[in-house]
């Protein structure tokens, strides 16, 4: 999902165990490195920040952020949240429904980008708004968390992650997602972006009636 180089601290029952040394170690440098694109796509756009600065900025080696990020613009489209959405929608009561149980989800952890990371949501909805490859990527970037949203959904609902309704569900929440952080970003980031997420959750509930 995507928002803040912060580790994330919302929590819910069935989260994950805590990393080890080894994982921590890869997440201070995956952290490091997007604090550092942030910084210099602030300072001088980005376009003109290339992989080489992020990477020395950062203190390691161009191979290195290509190993954490396969293309420049995942280095603004990812974060560590997928883990605590799948870990949260685990943790929703066993019989309630699972657009409901995201809505809950979904608000949570959004209010906990906006208190942790807000310029860097603010930063990255900008870019996505104002850059072709970074809004031409987004729907690559969020693979990762179609799978886990897939995996614990499939898990709460007794069906297979490949399964089609599965999959045709989260794709449609993701792309709520997507167009919503669009949609703020072109308004100029104004509006409350988590009642924002309702209202576009509403539509989906209402069977997509205009």
């Amino acid at each position: 999902m995507a928002v803040t180089s912060r580790t994330p601290s919302v929590s819910a029952p069935g989260t994950p165990p805590q990393p080890g040394l080894r994982e921590r170690k890869k997440l201070r440098t995956r952290i490091a490195i997007r604090q550092a694109a942030y910084r210099l796509i602030a300072e001088q756009g980005y376009e003109a920040t290339t992989v080489e600065q992020i990477a020395a900025a950062a203190e390691v080696s161009p191979s290195t952020v290509f190993r954490y990020f396969p293309a420049k613009e995942d280095i603004v489209l990812t974060d560590e949240y997928d883990g605590v959405l799948a870990a949260a929608l685990r943790g929703r009561p066993a019989g309630e429904p699972p657009l409901e149980s995201l809505r809950h989800v979904l608000a949570e952890v959004l209010a906990e980008f906006l208190a942790t990371g807000e310029q860097e949501l603010r930063q990255r909805t900008r870019l996505m708004v104002e850059v072709p490859a970074v809004r031409a990527r987004t729907a690559g970037s969020m693979s990762d968390t179609a799978g886990a949203l897939a995996d614990a959904l499939a898990a709460r609902t007794g069906r297979e992650p490949g399964d089609l309704a599965v999959r045709v569900f989260v794709a449609a929440v993701l792309g709520t997602l997507r167009e919503v952080t669009l949609c703020w970003g072109e308004q100029g980031q104004e509006g409350d972006l988590v009642a924002m997420t309702g209202r576009a959750l509403d539509v989906l509930e209402g069977g997509l009636r205009l």
